[in-house]
């Protein structure tokens, strides 16, 4: 059993900045890749970052790109996403991913999904 907790989720004005975390248990490994995602009412959940098992190699959606920083603390078997100069349309419920194996792979099949935070991003 693993399991994904999202925290840092909350309400913050526009241009603002928020870190979220996600702190992993159970039979996972600290080597494996994790992203993560984000869903906004009525929309489909779509990517937002990634990171592989050694946090050497990360990647960005379009949208978030040179706002979000994605980085890992694996002592603390810890994801983070720090959000910069933020947006409303940054508004959604963030999930914590879990793909299991070293490297992330784009539209790869994830193994455990945290049950997410939310990001709420006022003009």
């Amino acid at each position: 059993q693993v399991q994904l907790v999202e925290s840092g989720g909350g309400l913050v004005q526009a241009g603002g900045s928020l870190r979220l975390s996600c702190a992993a248990s159970g039979r996972t490994f600290s080597s494996n890749a994790m992203g993560w995602f984000r869903q906004a009412p009525g929309k489909e959940r779509e990517f937002v970052s990634a990171i592989s098992g050694s946090g050497s190699m990360t990647r960005y959606a379009d949208s978030v790109k040179g706002r979000f920083t994605i980085s890992r603390d694996n002592i603390k078997n810890t994801v983070y996403l720090q959000m910069n100069s933020l947006k409303p349309e940054d508004t959604a419920v963030y999930y914590c991913a879990d793909q299991g194996g070293n490297m992330w792979i784009p539209r790869y099949a994830i193994q455990y999904w945290g049950k997410g935070t939310l990001v709420t991003v006022s003009s």
